[in-house]
């Protein structure tokens, strides 16, 4: 099994027969997608991290978190519906009982045409049932359930960046700026600097009056 593209959705698909399973993986592959195969519910739990809360006897024991190396990402799970040890319905409770993948879309297969069961599927949150053998064309009506998990997917992703920028740029306004402050002896040096200008100044008005001759006495006739 090649490694996908981007263009490629990844799908995980359960049943406990090894042709079933060889036929939805030959037809997922020619509507281009990567497939990851496993043979029971509880390995497609393991699969996505999940495996520890379904070994919990209690019902209302809350799901676990999914375990940190599962970073693969999946866009949808198909699963037959009669499986020993844990059927399709409850790979699907599990699955929709997770906060982590309860937005992925799941559909269940079965030989066995039983509406009961088809609309207790539907009920629970299943996307499609398909009756075997799936054909090529049941597998069309999968991809907008893909591309919306896809979208959703990437949305989060932008999402996360741009409040990861935000933050980056709060922070940088919330720096304190710097105040250069002169040394002490600096000060000191401008004083006498300033002081001595002021003398200077006050030297040459006084000069310039002792030069200027005066006229007081002097009347002007008309």
């Amino acid at each position: 099994m090649g490694m996908a593209t981007e263009s490629q959705f990844h799908v995980l698909a359960v049943d406990d027969s090894l042709v079933d399973r060889k036929m939805i993986e030959r037809l997922l592959q020619k509507s281009s997608c990567q497939v990851t195969t496993v043979d029971s519910g509880s390995k497609a739990l393991e699969f996505l991290g999940l495996r520890e809360s379904n070994e919990s006897n209690d019902p209302n024991a809350p799901s676990s978190s999914p375990v940190t190396h599962q970073e693969i990402e999946i866009n949808l799970i198909i699963t037959d519906y009669c499986m020993p040890g844990m059927t399709g319905y409850d790979l699907l409770k599990r699955v929709k009982e997770s906060a982590a993948f309860r937005s992925i879309p799941v559909v269940i297969m079965s030989s066995e045409n039983v509406p009961a069961r088809i609309s207790r599927c539907l009920e629970e949150g299943a996307e499609e049932f398909f009756l075997k053998p799936v054909k090529l064309a049941d597998l069309t009506k999968l991809k907008p359930h893909m591309m919306k998990t896809k979208l959703k997917k990437e949305s989060e992703n932008s999402a996360k960046e741009d409040n990861a920028v935000l933050k980056h740029e709060i922070r940088k306004e919330e720096e304190p700026s710097v105040i250069e402050v002169l040394p002490l002896h600096q000060e000191v040096e401008q004083e006498p600097m300033l002081s001595n200008n002021k003398r200077k100044a006050m030297e040459e008005v006084i000069s310039t009056d002792r030069s200027r001759p005066k006229y007081n006495d002097i009347t002007t006739l008309v």
